[in-house]
């Protein structure tokens, strides 16, 4: 029995649901499709599919086992990929994942210019604010902004982003407009939480050698970038977000920057993916779209030999 071969029969069977559509699809005989399911159970000693005259299921086994069988069955098409011509011209499915104001606001824009180079990619951009398990989930690919936590990935440094302190007219109208970051412990501010451990962030600011870093009060804390955004818009309080989301509210004149000045800590963006994505010319190509896309963006890119 070739292994490889029974997985891709299984997957297909499971897939198509009977054993007759997969062995259209796959254009093998029947009597095939199924003699190699019953090798493929002999060989692992477990069920994997229930049969009936009219429908096939897959068992508890079969569905764990399916699970596999997609993960090594990507893998050894994407080893099959970097060592071809399609490396010139990538193509399939590429899962990627990014917060969500980055996403939005820079990522999504610009896509029409990535389908143009890579027409043969299907890509399902996964956009939230949590960190999201890329072995667990199926991500090919994350865009994070922050420290890293997870060692374990390969990550490449594509850009920073940096941060406006902000808040309403209506806001500021009635509570006046801070000069100083002590005084906003006067203010109502919204702060944002990590998805991941639940900690409020503090808030730092740098003018001219003075470093201020504080726990600011706040009526509500949330850990999604467009509720936030939101939360500021509805006078919530103030609030600090990336330039690039606060810059067309500040000019349409939804939001007005305070502090001048004060410049809060920039945070690195990396793009990170898991050690057996590194011969993925699926990813590789995104990667170097996302670094060049970041360069050319004034709210995202790196200062020289930032790059690592």
């Amino acid at each position: 029995m070739n292994k490889l071969q029974a997985m891709e029969v299984f997957v297909q069977v499971v897939d198509a649901g009977g054993f007759t559509r997969a062995a259209e699809n796959m254009q093998l005989p029947k009597a095939t499709v199924s003699t190699l399911i019953q090798a493929l159970e002999t060989s692992l000693a477990a069920k994997l599919l229930h049969r009936t005259t009219r429908h096939v299921s897959v068992t508890a086994d079969g569905a764990a086992y399916y699970e596999r069988c997609l993960r090594i069955l990507s893998d050894v098409r994407e080893a099959e990929e970097s060592l071809s011509r399609t490396r010139l011209s990538p193509s399939g499915r590429l899962r990627v994942d990014a917060p969500t104001g980055l996403s939005s606001e820079v990522i999504v824009p610009a896509l029409p210019d990535f389908f143009e180079r890579y027409p043969d990619i299907q890509l399902e951009l996964g956009s939230s604010d949590r960190t999201v398990d890329l072995i667990e989930e199926g991500v090919d690919c994350a865009v994070r902004g922050g420290q890293l936590g997870d060692s374990s990935l390969i990550a490449r440094r594509v850009g920073v982003m940096h941060f406006l302190t902000c808040a309403t007219p209506a806001y500021l109208d009635r509570y006046g407009r801070p000069t100083h970051p002590n005084e906003l412990l006067r203010h109502r501010c919204v702060n944002y939480f990590s998805s991941r451990t639940g900690k409020i962030f503090d808030w730092d600011f740098t003018r001219d050698g003075e470093r201020v870093q504080v726990a600011l009060p706040g009526l509500i804390a949330l850990n999604d970038t467009n509720s936030y955004t939101a939360a500021g818009l509805a006078g919530l309080g103030i609030v600090q977000m990336p330039n690039f989301l606060m810059e067309p509210m500040i000019k349409d004149g939804r939001f007005e920057a305070i502090l001048d000045g004060w410049i809060s800590d920039p945070l690195p963006v990396h793009v990170v993916y898991p050690q057996n994505r590194h011969l993925s010319a699926k990813v590789r190509v995104f990667v170097e779209w996302i670094a060049e896309l970041f360069s050319n963006h004034p709210g995202m890119r790196l200062p020289a030999r930032a790059a690592l």
